[in-house]
């Protein structure tokens, strides 16, 4: 049997970087930059790839470097980076193959949790109409504030916002403050928080919550494992952080102690759920404390939940992780959750999604530390978030040099397609090597 050239893996990382790199020439083209501004190809690549991979870092001054023609390029990026796997891979795969295999749908459908191998182009209708809605209803929100504010504009920043919120990616027009200025703000912090935890959820989760609502029997109206391990512990992640937050940074001048408390409670809740690949701030990162800072590197390496538009190596990828660890030190044999055996191949997948990523972070933490010496904490905060696609940075973005700015860059390309490509491979269903192996008896601890 012929070996196929271009796997589904493969397609979804060149996928990435070309569209990265004819993103980088259309965003250097002069109608897609104002007159005033002299624009370097790095910075467009870095912006680029930024947007494609829906993380936030930008070297420029998104709203004061590019014209109407130059945004709505970016916002295409962060629209088509954001749709996630399913669409992005499904339109790749007819545009390559004219037809998607048996192969490709039994990926598909694994990483997905489909129960069907059909109606492929159904499902990425569905996602599209998902995204639309969902940032249409976000849209109207911003618009409540924006158009007051900015005139007609306010239509375009409404829109902008909504897509890149929804999309976990964090990119402002409002002068390169992200969303500082809003920070009282209820209407903008609460529809902000919305679509950034519509977007992290994963659109099974969406249809899953759809088929319970829909439900007339009782006793169908029950969410399936999956969703419910979701929610539990996006619920527990945003809870836990804001009040590390509100307890750690009460008094702290420079980030929570000039609020006043109702305001105190939304800003530490906005940073929490910002946290999860989001890149919008309300508050300067650089002004939290190093503790505060140890939590949210780890927050923002877990990132969203599977299938979704966020980042990082997952939600459910680290609770697996996790519960494997309590179940070998209480000497259970297996690993359980909510009264369910989770497999040692799932386990086994996890931890090399986990370890994958880590190993990056810090190679390419070392990698920029040589090529750009700086601060070690900012360093390490701008390498989580650009490896976990979050776009949250101590200040360090804006003073990268070349070499920097590249090395981010790849960070950022990695971080996006590392451990989807990871779980695409490991959701294969091709056979596993047959050979058994005699047993190596080794020491630990």
């Amino acid at each position: 049997m012929k070996k196929r050239l271009f796997t589904t893996t493969r397609i979804l990382m060149l996928g990435f970087l070309l569209g990265a790199l004819i993103g980088a020439c259309l965003l250097y083209l002069p109608i897609s930059v104002k007159s005033e501004v002299d624009l370097k190809f790095v910075d467009a690549l870095f912006v680029s790839t930024s947007g494609i991979c829906v993380t936030g870092l930008s070297t420029v001054n998104i709203g004061q470097t590019f014209s109407v023609f130059g945004q709505v390029i970016l916002l295409l990026l962060i629209q088509l980076g954001g749709l996630g796997f399913v669409t992005f891979s499904t339109l790749l795969l007819i545009a390559f193959h004219k037809r998607v295999t048996l192969e490709d749908r039994l990926l598909i459908q694994s990483a997905y949790n489909l129960d069907t191998l059909s109606g492929l182009l159904g499902i990425t209708i569905r996602v599209v109409k998902a995204t639309l809605v969902v940032e249409l209803i976000g849209a109207l929100g911003y618009a409540l504030v924006f158009i007051p504010e900015f005139g007609p504009i306010g239509i375009w920043y409404a829109i902008f916002h909504s897509v890149s919120a929804f999309c976990n990616a964090g990119i402002d027009l409002l002068g390169g403050n992200s969303l500082c200025v809003y920070r009282d703000n209820v209407v903008i912090n609460v529809v902000t928080m919305f679509l950034i935890i519509a977007g992290g959820l994963g659109f099974p989760v969406y249809w899953e919550i759809v088929r319970v609502i829909c439900k007339k029997k009782v006793d169908k109206r029950k969410l399936n494992f999956h969703a419910k391990l979701v929610i539990y512990v996006t619920i527990a992640l945003i809870l836990g952080g804001a009040m590390f937050t509100l307890l750690v940074e009460y008094n702290n001048p420079e980030t929570l102690g000039p609020l006043s408390l109702p305001n105190k409670i939304m800003a530490s809740v906005f940073q929490s759920v910002t946290l999860r690949t989001a890149g919008f701030v309300t508050i300067d990162q650089a002004g939290f404390k190093s503790a505060s800072c140890l939590l949210y590197l780890i927050f923002m390496f877990i990132g969203g939940s599977p299938a979704g538009t966020a980042g990082g190596v997952k939600t459910i990828t680290v609770l697996m992780v996790v519960v494997s660890v309590i179940a070998n030190i209480k000497g259970k044999k297996d690993v359980a959750i909510m009264n369910r055996k989770i497999t040692d191949t799932i386990i086994r997948r996890c931890v090399a999604i986990v370890s994958f990523s880590f190993m990056i972070l810090v190679g390419l933490s070392i990698a920029l530390l040589l090529v750009c010496p700086a601060d070690f904490l900012d360093v390490l905060y701008e390498m989580t978030s650009a490896i976990a696609t979050v776009g949250l940075t101590r200040g360090l973005t804006s003073e990268l040099n070349t070499a920097g700015k590249l090395v981010v860059s790849l960070a950022m390309y990695l971080g996006r397609i590392g451990p989807i490509s990871l779980a695409l491979a490991f959701n294969s269903k091709k056979v596993a090597n047959a050979v058994s192996y005699a047993e190596g008896k080794v020491i630990i601890g």
